[in-house]
Parts: C-alpha cells; structure tokens; sequence
C-alpha cells in the first residue's frame, strides 16, 4: 500500500506520472491517407469484405489500431470510384479486391512501414535509454523518501541536484 507524504504529495504518482509521459503512444485515430494505405495493404493479401478488412488491420497492429466502419466503408466506395479497387457481392457481403492498378498502388506502398506499425529505426534504442534512465532515477527517489532516513533523502536530494547540473552542463559544452 502506498503512503502519502505528509504535505499530500504522492511520489509514485509522480513516478507514474513521469514513467506515463515517456511512454509509446498509440491513437485509435489514423489519418485519412493513413486508413487508405492500411485498406490497399491488406487487400494486397487476399480479398475480403469491410469487416474483414477491419479485422486485418488490427491484426497488423497488434491491436493498437482498429478503425471504425465509418472510415473503411467510405475509403472502399473512393479506392473503387479510383479504381484501385472492385466489389463483388458474395451472399449477404460486399467483397473487395484490388484492381491491376490498385495492385500497383499496394506494391509501392509495400516498401515502407505501414500505418499503425511501429517503426523501428536505427539508434531507436539510444532515444529511449535517457527517459528510461530518467524514470530508473525517478523510482530510486521515490524509494528513498519513502523508506529513507531524513539524513539519507537530504543526501538523495543533493544527489539528484548535483546530477541535474552536470546535465545541464552537458547540454552548455559546444
């Protein structure tokens, strides 16, 4: 069970808060060219009805994105007034395929990362060790003032201070 600071003040809520902000993001919102890209790539594996589709793309993302069929349906109706896609009516479903077109549209886009995917690059590692190393040094404080001595935390806090200038001294060096 966590305790409060006398003044109210949680610590790991603000450890929480700090580990929260240097978190990935992921939005269930995609822009407009974004959910046409994501339809072409799916449709480039099979055909499929809208539902499908839908469910192809969460798929791809691992859940971090699933559009709406108020998105998908209006993208097929343009993909098919563009010509990059055809609809067959299969029993109850409307079926979807890639025209000789829209096949050319999905082999260009095939070369990059598709929307909703994370992308990996190189040095990726090297832009996530300092917020990690940050929310590391954020726990030990919070351990600290909430296990420590008073003359243990007033050592941390000078810790801390010391650190926070050599920081910014980093940053001054030309």
């Amino acid at each position: 069970m966590r305790q409060s600071s006398p003044a109210g003040f949680d610590l790991w809520e603000a450890v929480d808060g700090l580990r929260e902000a240097f978190a990935p993001r992921a939005s269930s919102r995609m822009g407009r060219g974004d959910i046409r890209t994501a339809i072409l790539a799916a449709l480039a594996v099979e055909p499929m009805h809208g539902y499908q589709i839908i469910q192809a793309i969460e798929a791809r993302t691992h859940g971090a994105w699933k559009p709406s069929p108020g998105s998908i349906y209006p993208t097929l109706q343009l993909l098919a007034d563009e010509g990059l896609v055809t609809a067959e009516q299969v029993g109850e479903r409307k079926v979807y395929s890639l025209t000789e077109a829209g096949r050319a549209a999905a082999e260009e886009i095939a070369s990059g990362p598709l929307p909703g995917q994370r992308r990996e690059h190189p040095g990726a590692e090297r832009l996530t060790a300092l917020p990690k190393a940050g929310a590391k040094l954020a726990q030990a404080a919070a351990q600290v003032a909430h296990s420590g001595t008073p003359e243990q935390t007033e050592r941390a806090v000078e810790v801390i201070d010391e650190a926070r200038r050599k920081l910014y001294a980093i940053l001054a060096e030309d």
